[in-house]
């Protein structure tokens, strides 16, 4: 197998070797690595429950209701929504301050629908 990548532009194909797309993949990973560093373990917690619960319920989730499930205070749950937010990592509240939209998944109205095998559907975000 010859595990190059063809990469497309218009009418141009071009074969990219191994060695060089596989050293862009390692040096990326590394950047996503260290820009996750601020993230504790309620940091993965309230971004998993969010990426789940949103196909579930199919609407926006509150601080409240994240607060409540995970066992937080409402304080802290403010103000990691906000570093996850302004970090621009993962997800976006409205203007009430409930998580709308959590990669890869939104309760706003895009082109693009993802079913799970639960049979859960979900706008893509």
């Amino acid at each position: 197998m010859n595990r190059s990548i063809l990469l497309g532009s218009w009418k141009s194909i071009i074969r990219i070797p191994r060695l060089i797309w596989q050293s862009e993949v390692s040096r990326d990973a590394e950047e996503i690595s260290k820009k996750l560093d601020f993230m504790t373990k309620d940091h993965h917690r309230i971004r998993d429950y969010v990426v789940l619960e949103i196909p579930r319920l199919r609407e926006p989730i509150t601080p409240e209701m994240i607060s409540e499930s995970l066992n937080l205070n409402i304080e802290q749950v403010n103000i990691i929504l906000s570093e996850l937010e302004r970090n621009m990592t993962f997800l976006y509240r409205d203007q009430q301050g409930a998580v709308t939209w959590a990669y890869p998944v939104t309760v706003v109205q895009t082109p693009y629908q993802v079913t799970f095998g639960s049979g859960e559907q979900i706008y893509a975000a």
